[in-house]
């Protein structure tokens, strides 16, 4: 038995090894994502240990107070917390809804544009945004919606009455989830435009030999074909749920819509980094990241069961 054992350990060595030797392009290519991951990732997770001390810069990470879960306690009990939940929740749960599907229609649209020149110059002025900064797009937002911006003027050309968009509670969300899609929708597209170059011709061929209408073909082979993709990227998603970003809301919100734009991120700057309290803020961090690897694991495993594709793992 140990003699069989050592031959199979001696061929998955070398069936490693011969992998190496044919595929080291790739493998290079996959070391810089490597490297990323474990400087940038990895690595900032030690000075997870903040969340449990009272850190003090003069005694640095290793003389600080170990204090346990007492800034999870004091986030848990605060006033303010089911409220800035609720709207990390509400906004998460919105931008996935409406947001995420946005790309996928966007790439099938752009794969039926037969001429190249119209195909390419369309994808290069949606994707065009996404490199824009969110405080270039809040301040555009406000120079059209706010309370002297274009959106008023016109109205105010027509005897109407002002709406106040950008400092009621009930547009927040709505501006939000737009505004997420006008910047970020082209740019989502490029995975997907990416996966249906890679689907074979002679699919979409026999298709048109047996009868099939362009609806029939889109429907049954690039959809199909698509749906590992959409998993895929749906899962990483989930990993982000209760990290909607501190830049887009930050330049979107004003004071009087505190109560529905307040999220863990603006809300932590606010009360925790402005104030020198590294340890609380640090533990906000680290219940965002518990919460976003439980729903990846779930729904992981809920995809493993219910989809012939299944999750990541």
């Amino acid at each position: 038995m140990k003699k069989k054992e050592e031959i199979i350990v001696l061929k998955q060595k070398k069936s490693f090894s011969t992998n190496l030797a044919h595929y080291w392009p790739f493998y290079l290519m996959v070391l810089p994502g490597i490297i990323y991951l474990i400087i940038f990732k990895y690595t900032p997770m030690a000075g997870s240990i903040i969340a449990f001390q009272d850190y003090s810069v003069s005694r640095g990470l290793l003389n600080s107070t170990f204090v346990g879960l007492k800034h999870f306690k004091k986030l848990f009990t605060y006033p303010d917390f089911w409220r800035v939940f609720r709207n990390t929740f509400l906004l998460s749960f919105l931008k996935l809804i409406f947001m995420f599907p946005i790309p996928v229609i966007l790439a099938l649209m752009l794969d039926e544009v037969r001429v190249k020149s119209i195909k390419k110059t369309v994808q290069t002025i949606i994707c065009v945004p996404h490199f824009i900064s969110w405080v270039v797009v809040g301040g555009l937002v406000f120079e059209v919606l706010g309370s002297g911006g274009i959106f008023n003027s016109i109205r105010g050309m027509m005897g109407l009455e002002p709406i106040l968009i950008m400092q009621k509670e009930t547009w927040f969300r709505g501006v939000f989830v737009v505004s997420s899609i006008w910047k970020d929708a082209g740019w989502g597209t490029i995975v997907y435009l990416a996966a249906i170059s890679g689907i074979d011709p002679s699919l979409y061929e026999s298709a048109v030999i047996d009868g099939a209408s362009r609806f029939q073909r889109v429907k049954y082979i690039t959809i199909r074909i698509l749906i590992p993709t959409v998993v895929t990227l749906s899962l990483l998603e989930m990993g982000k749920f209760m990290e909607l970003g501190f830049n887009q809301v930050s330049n979107l919100y004003t004071p009087m819509t505190y109560s529905v734009a307040d999220i863990f991120d603006t809300y932590v700057y606010r009360t925790g980094i402005l104030n020198a309290k590294y340890s609380f803020s640090t533990a906000v961090g680290l219940f965002q990241s518990v919460v976003g690897f439980v729903l990846v694991s779930t729904f992981n495993r809920l995809s493993n069961k219910y989809t012939e594709e299944g999750g990541l793992w």
